[in-house]
């Protein structure tokens, strides 16, 4: 799109906590799949094929933006996470943040719903922090609030799309 990524990804905040590039982003991105094969790749707010497995949609990097076309594409929990603190919430569907640093979980726990930084400081095991994501995303679905669900982080924002992209999307 002849758009000059510097400067504007990785995100200051990102660049802040350490990332250089979006290569760099990209690589933590890949790696939050684990070993799971990918069953599919969806454009921005596209529905979810029906079945279980790891399906990438094509998102902006803004988070707000992001979580939105995934609730488009049917998601009804977003997993999120979070390693400097995003606030993000959303008003449709309710969204469970992660942190795996133990200074965010500290700084912001009535943000955060799942401390993974327990795996950095040796207190747990992935496994272990695996199953504390699975039961939280079950509490939720039972009708537990989440952090951004208190606070009333309800953000909302899609992605535009251009008269041209629109077009290369539906081929015409």
């Amino acid at each position: 799109m002849g758009v000059d990524l510097r400067g504007a990804q990785p995100s200051p905040g990102n660049q802040e906590g350490g990332l250089t590039t979006i290569e760099e982003k990209s690589l933590g991105a890949i790696s939050k799949g684990g070993t799971t094969p990918v069953r599919g790749i969806v454009d921005y707010a596209e529905r979810l094929p029906v079945g279980g497995g790891l399906v990438l949609m094509d998102t902006p990097g803004y988070d707000v933006e992001s979580v939105v076309g995934k609730v488009a594409g049917g998601a009804q929990i977003i997993v999120f996470t979070t390693g400097r603190g995003s606030t993000t919430g959303n008003p449709v569907a309710p969204v469970v943040k992660v942190t795996g640093n133990p200074r965010t979980w500290e700084r912001m726990r009535s943000n955060m719903d799942v401390n993974a930084g327990s795996v950095v400081e040796g207190d747990a095991t992935i496994s272990e922090a695996g199953e504390r994501v699975y039961d939280e995303v079950l509490a939720v679905a039972g009708g537990k609030r989440t952090g951004a669900e208190t606070r009333r982080m309800e953000e909302f924002a899609i992605t535009e799309v251009h008269p041209r992209e629109l077009a290369e999307v539906r081929g015409t």
